[in-house]
């Protein structure tokens, strides 16, 4: 028999690949200008193996979609190769601090989705600061799928089937993104997909306590971060900030949900909390806590090779296809 058995409540067991990995990376803090943000990209880039570009069995181009005030929104749509029909969508919202990723980021997970949805991905950049900070981030992922929804169909992308994911500060986009879309009468979103979201600004639960100092991601660069993100005390309350805010009746009618939370990770207990607040909406919710991992397993490279990692994007793409392929 073992001398000590952990208990519920202790400090997690991380697994092999992930103890390597809190060992040797660390997030950069929060950027305020375009040279900031490309600075803090760039510190990144290790975690993202590759060159950028999409994988053989996957096609990508690059549209200029029209945004507000005369501006466009650059987008990248990857697609499986040889594939000539209108697919279904998932739009995909990249994350990590709301700045610390752009369009190439994520570029294994992303192909997962493509390949294991059967889908059209499109990835909104942020090409300037205000592009990550509210409203302007929120708004620009709204107007993005107001655009696949209308006009979708002009670059085989069929916007009926439509579904949005998103991961940590991109997860806290698609939240407030189908908050908006109900609220604004559309358009539709079949599925959404929320992978170790940020859904309130108060960072002040059980986990933020017990992970204030990590693992990978702390209590102090999620303050940075919000900071960034959303200065304003008051705005942080509205609830396309903090989701978990919304009202029960805000949140019925919301698409089905997948909630994905790390066990060693600050943001876990507000994601469930919100699962479980769709749940009490009537929402059709299904969640899961990933344990022996933290922030992000499911986005690191470094870390794909984990058995969380594997599952997670396992069930992640099943859902998907499911969701976006039922007649």
């Amino acid at each position: 028999m073992p001398d000590h058995v952990p208990v519920p409540g202790t400090e997690p067991v991380l697994e092999r690949l992930t103890r390597a990995f809190v060992e040797t990376y660390s997030l950069p803090g929060p950027a305020d200008t375009a040279t900031d943000v490309a600075a803090a990209r760039a510190r990144m880039a290790p975690l993202w193996t590759g060159d950028g570009r999409a994988e053989p069995d996957v096609e990508e181009e690059w549209l200029a979609l029209p945004g507000n005030g005369g501006t466009r929104i650059r987008v990248r749509v990857l697609r499986p190769a040889g594939s000539d029909d209108a697919l279904p969508v998932v739009l995909y919202l990249h994350g990590l601090g709301w700045m610390l990723t752009d369009a190439y980021a994520h570029r294994h997970l992303v192909t997962d989705l493509v390949l294991g949805a059967d889908a059209a991905v499109v990835v909104p950049e942020y090409d300037a600061p205000d592009d990550v900070r509210h409203p302007g981030a929120v708004e620009r992922a709204y107007t993005v799928a107001r655009w696949i929804a209308r006009h979708g169909a002009e670059c085989r992308l069929d916007g009926s089937r439509m579904a949005v994911v998103g991961a940590s500060a991109g997860a806290q986009q698609a939240a407030a993104l189908t908050l908006l879309a109900r609220r604004r009468g559309g358009p539709d979103l079949r599925h959404q997909v929320l992978l170790c979201p940020v859904t309130d600004a108060a960072m002040d639960t059980p986990s933020y306590r017990q992970f204030a100092d990590g693992y990978f991601l702390t209590r102090a660069a999620m303050r940075a971060y919000w900071q960034q993100y959303a200065p304003d005390p008051l705005t942080r309350a509205h609830d396309t900030v903090s989701p978990l805010r919304a009202p029960i009746p805000c949140l019925r009618g919301l698409p089905p949900t997948l909630v994905l939370t790390a066990e060693a990770d600050v943001l876990r207990d507000e994601g469930e909390a919100y699962a479980a607040r769709l749940r009490e909406a009537d929402v059709p919710v299904v969640s899961l806590r990933y344990h022996g991992t933290i922030h992000g397993f499911v986005l690191f490279d470094p870390l794909r090779g984990t058995d969380a990692s594997r599952a997670a994007r396992i069930q992640v793409t099943d859902t998907l296809h499911t969701a976006l392929h039922a007649v």
